[in-house]
């Protein structure tokens, strides 16, 4: 009974951004790692497009299957965790913080999906620019097909020799020993040109579907699902090719290596790159497999979020505006 009350007293005793922080950090690791193996093969698509887009899905699994076996789902995973861990704890606190001091700061701004258009890019942009060299090593590593000892002779992997990366400590220290500090940040413009739609339409997509909902459902999990997986299809569909071309930038040295040739490209010259020599349907290579990620991610990642917040007892939006209304109202009379 105490110890109970000894927890208790201490979530109380926490800021509100602080249980914000918690709840999105576990909710990314979670949502993340369930859709792990859709995201290893949609990289590959995206990268390796002429090994594996040949041979598709089902023959991306068995291929991955047989060469790498079950952790070859996952390379590249615990990267992609140790970057989607602060970067969701990043974007939904900083969504809450922003839509929070939008709406302190100006207070006839309406409560709409506008206002979550605004948040949610802000928040989005945010998250990138901290995390964004994790996600660079994620892809390096997941671009990286390593063979079994029995299989490589049959299989079409890159030689031991040309390996470089080999673990997340590794591909930081090495790219920005090749690089300096702005190789860890190769690709970032077209994510932040992508994540400022893609968050701001996902959350404003989201509000405005929420808002039909009849009030008797307002709480029904199962509709914030559905509305969930619909906002982040929408607004994934429209921000695809800028995400397309980041991945394409971040692995440009390796693949530019093995070709022994030397390319430095923008994002606008990327992306006029790939429609003019592989087509306008390379920019949306692998959206496919992202819509088969997005609905369990989406799905996964709210259900997770809302159980952390209620067992982390953070207020409901509601009571965080009258308290904010509170505050405001005595700093007026004072």
């Amino acid at each position: 009974m105490a110890e109970s009350e000894e927890k208790n007293g201490i979530l109380d005793s926490m800021p509100v951004f602080a249980k914000e922080l918690i709840a999105g950090g576990v909710t990314g690791g979670i949502a993340k790692t369930a859709v792990a193996p859709l995201e290893r093969i949609k990289i590959l698509f995206q990268t390796r497009r002429d090994e594996f887009k040949r041979i598709g899905l089902v023959g991306s699994i068995n291929k991955i299957g047989k060469t790498e076996g079950l952790m070859g789902f996952y390379r590249g995973n615990g990267a992609s965790v140790a970057r989607i861990v602060p970067y969701a704890a990043l974007h939904y606190m900083a969504y809450e913080e922003y839509r929070r001091w939008i709406i302190f700061g100006f207070p006839e701004t309406t409560r709409g999906p506008l206002l979550d258009l605004v948040a949610g890019s802000f928040a989005g942009g945010t998250a990138v620019l901290f995390t964004y060299p994790l996600d660079l090593v994620r892809t390096k590593l997941a671009y990286q097909v390593v063979g079994s000892a029995k299989a490589q002779a049959k299989a079409v992997t890159i030689p031991m020799e040309q390996i470089v990366y080999r673990g997340i400590t590794d591909c930081f220290s090495r790219t920005y020993r090749e690089s300096g500090f702005r190789g860890l940040y190769r690709g970032v413009a077209p994510s932040m040109y992508g994540i400022f739609p893609y968050a701001g339409l996902k959350f404003y997509f989201y509000e405005e579907m929420k808002r039909h909902v009849p009030a008797e459902h307002k709480k029904d999990i199962s509709l914030k699902l559905v509305c969930g997986s619909v906002a982040g299809l929408l607004g994934q569909t429209l921000t695809y090719p800028l995400d397309v071309v980041r991945r394409q930038m971040q692995v440009e040295r390796l693949y530019a290596a093995a070709k022994e040739e030397t390319v430095r490209r923008g994002t606008m010259q990327t992306l006029v790159k790939i429609a003019r020599e592989e087509g306008w349907k390379q920019l949306f290579s692998g959206l496919s497999i992202n819509y088969l990620k997005v609905v369990p991610s989406v799905a996964i990642g709210f259900t997770v979020y809302d159980v952390m917040k209620l067992h982390l007892r953070v207020p409901s939006r509601e009571e965080t505006e009258a308290e904010d209304r509170t505050t405001r109202k005595r700093n007026t009379l004072s």
